[in-house]
């Protein structure tokens, strides 16, 4: 999962870029990146850290024009290292291009292999990178046409901001899988991938890319072209439950609301009648657990104080680090919790790990006893459009039964929310959604050798 961002044109595109990929940091942590062009000269700055980071005054200043696209990284494929950072920028035949990508293609391998046999020489081991390969080997030079051209070859997930010559390109594959919308900011239309971003920004929100849809930015205006293989939409429903910000709307919806409805449809199926409390695992966790507080008639109370130095620990690259942000993230509200039976609301559980370690920390501050609930169903499969569990052994529903994955996390009782459920909690019908992680029901079929290395062979290209 990563965010991206784009302004065009506007005088100050590259300092509300980086504000914009500020409001979009919870997308990805590991790195940053900002691509500008003023004339027929392009600058960039990337590398890895937060957005405050790896921006100052002086590199803002640097990153003169009036075009800009952003991106924050956290790692689905790929390495975690500089040279994997974007926005990729390369000088072709048909000018300079720049892309920043969320999403994950799941035929990269093979348009890799057969790029690289004519010629193309991989510089990082990205598959957002193929699709600059391809723009640079399309067989028309026209850009709108070169752009249409390289995106009908792409199979699987893609929102995309892409920077060509003097024009600014939005795109999203046709299950639209990640969100992407547009706003507009004086004379300038912004693309970004949550509303949270134009708001900090002060853009207004016109509306969201459609499935399927290109735009084309320039200076006379925007234009919108559907040239890509219609098929059912495939939201991905995941970005409702945990990753989006609630105070963005995506897919047209408002992720607050539908959070709040995830945990009334959660005390309707698994009410907790002893509780004295519902509490939330914060931050993602807090409004499926105020709904769930005022189905079920019991006190919201929010036990435990996150520390808002310290990232969200899903997206971390390792265990490690993940592990180490588990223990200084969250401390307990002791004269809450003692004593208390707590009905403790989760957005997910993935590895486990984290949910125990946090189950820990209420016992040692006295809790009395700890009922979890989950606002989702088990995730059981891995994601291939962008989530980072690529692999069923990563996920602990894969392979335990619920009463093991209770006594686990050490809670003295366990309850997901049903598929069922959680689909009509949604603001979607529920054929909009993807749900492949819950119920194997994949979209589009992945490719061979997907993994978070994915183009890694130890050659110079696939």
């Amino acid at each position: 999962m990563c965010g991206i961002f784009g302004i065009y044109p506007h005088k100050q595109a590259s300092r509300i870029t980086y504000l914009g990929l500020y409001a979009l940091q919870h997308r990805g942590e590991e790195a940053a990146g900002i691509v500008s062009r003023s004339g027929n000269k392009v600058y960039l700055r990337k590398a890895q850290g937060l957005v405050s980071d790896v921006f100052d005054e002086k590199t803002l200043v640097g990153l003169r024009g009036d075009m800009s696209i952003g991106h924050v990284r956290y790692s689905t494929t790929g390495s975690s290292n500089i040279k994997n950072t974007q926005p990729f920028y390369t000088k072709s035949r048909i000018g300079d291009i720049a892309i920043a990508h969320n999403g994950n293609l799941t035929n990269a391998v093979k348009l890799c292999s057969d790029l690289g046999e004519k010629g193309s020489l991989f510089q990082t081991t990205m598959d957002s990178e193929v699709i600059v390969h391809l723009l640079a080997h399309s067989p028309v030079k026209e850009p709108k046409e070169a752009i249409t051209w390289a995106f009908k070859q792409l199979q699987g997930a893609f929102s995309v901001v892409l920077m060509l010559n003097d024009i600014m390109i939005g795109a999203r594959d046709s299950f639209g899988f990640r969100p992407l919308c547009i706003g507009r900011l004086d004379k300038a239309y912004v693309l970004a991938s949550e509303t949270c971003a134009l708001d900090l920004v002060g853009a207004e929100y016109v509306r969201d890319i459609e499935p399927g849809e290109i735009v084309f930015i320039t200076k006379g205006g925007i234009e919108s072209i559907k040239p890509l293989a219609v098929t059912k939409c495939a939201s991905c429903i995941f970005e409702y439950i945990y990753f989006a910000r609630p105070d963005s709307n995506i897919f047209g919806h408002s992720v607050y609301e539908a959070r709040k409805n995830l945990g009334k449809q959660l005390a309707l199926e698994h009410p907790v009648p002893q509780a004295d409390l519902a509490m939330p695992i914060p931050d993602s966790g807090t409004y499926a657990a105020l709904g769930f507080a005022q189905a079920a008639g019991i006190p919201f109370e929010i036990g435990m104080v996150r520390n808002h130095y310290i990232g969200r620990t899903f997206i971390q690259p390792s265990q490690f680090l993940r592990d180490f942000r588990v223990k200084v993230k969250l401390n307990p509200v002791k004269d809450i919790l003692k004593g208390k039976r707590i009905a403790l609301i989760e957005d997910s559980i993935v590895r486990g790990t984290t949910s125990r370690a946090r189950v820990k920390t209420l016992r040692a501050a006295g809790a009395k006893e700890i009922h979890m609930r989950v606002s989702c169903p088990p995730l059981c499969y891995p994601c291939f459009y962008g989530i980072d569990f690529p692999t069923k052994k990563e996920l602990i529903a894969s392979k335990h039964t619920l009463d093991w994955i209770r006594d686990f996390i050490g809670v003295d009782s366990l309850e997901y929310l049903s598929l069922e459920g959680m689909l009509a909690a949604m603001p979607l019908v529920k054929d909009k959604f993807c749900t492949a992680c819950y119920n194997d029901a994949y979209p589009v079929k992945p490719g061979k050798n997907i993994s978070k290395r994915i183009l890694e062979r130890g050659s110079v290209y696939v």
